[in-house]
């Protein structure tokens, strides 16, 4: 009888230590499909710290044509969560403001080679020219500079354990997508931003 209240006994720990352990790791799961889902860098809505301070922000303007035009100050675009969800959906939302990202060979101009500009979905500010626009092999389009320095700004990122230069849109704070160091010549840099982000305009 003593041997068998062991016996019991050390079956019922033996159930409360796999109880615990399962806990454990579904706490685990729960955290990890958090962290994943979580935004890397959101873009600022209205009343946010997240992004640039500055009400006005100094971007360099340009044609639809690719034509630089002026240097100017305009006016920092905020908006409301619920506004820019109104006016870019969900999808582009969570990419442009909760810095989400698309999947690979899935955007529309990761395999686009016509010549035009490419502006920010969300304001319309000029962002990159074809002509620096190159075949990254990464499923994403890929520039070795933006078109003025002055129309972008970059943003460290360290989520996952990794550090990255997330890559951001100066007037409306929209994240872009991330710049590494593996580029092509004359920068060796490559601007690998999500097609999501983008707006392109074909010169015709």
């Amino acid at each position: 009888m003593f041997g068998s209240d062991l016996d019991r006994d050390a079956a019922v720990n033996l159930r409360r230590r796999a109880f615990l352990g399962a806990s454990a790791a579904a706490v685990a799961g729960v955290a990890a499909w958090s962290l994943w889902k979580s935004p890397l860098i959101a873009a600022a809505p209205a009343g946010s710290d997240a992004g640039s301070k500055e009400s006005e922000v100094t971007i360099v303007q340009f044609s639809d044509a690719g034509k630089r035009l002026q240097k100017v100050r305009v006016p920092k675009v905020v908006k409301s969560d619920a506004e820019w969800r109104k006016q870019l959906g969900s999808n582009t939302f969570d990419i442009t403001r909760r810095a989400d990202t698309e999947r690979a060979f899935t955007g529309q101009y990761w395999n686009v080679h016509d010549k035009g500009l490419y502006r920010c979905v969300c304001c319309e500010n000029a962002l990159f020219s074809s002509d620096t626009k190159f075949e990254s092999g990464t499923g994403w389009p890929s520039f070795w500079a933006p078109i003025a320095q002055e129309n972008v700004r970059e943003i460290r990122d360290s989520t996952f354990g990794m550090v990255r230069t997330a890559v951001a849109c100066t007037e409306c704070d929209a994240h872009l997508g991330h710049v590494f160091d593996d580029g092509p010549q004359p920068t060796g840099l490559r601007y690998c931003m999500n097609s999501t982000s983008l707006k392109f305009v074909k010169q015709i």
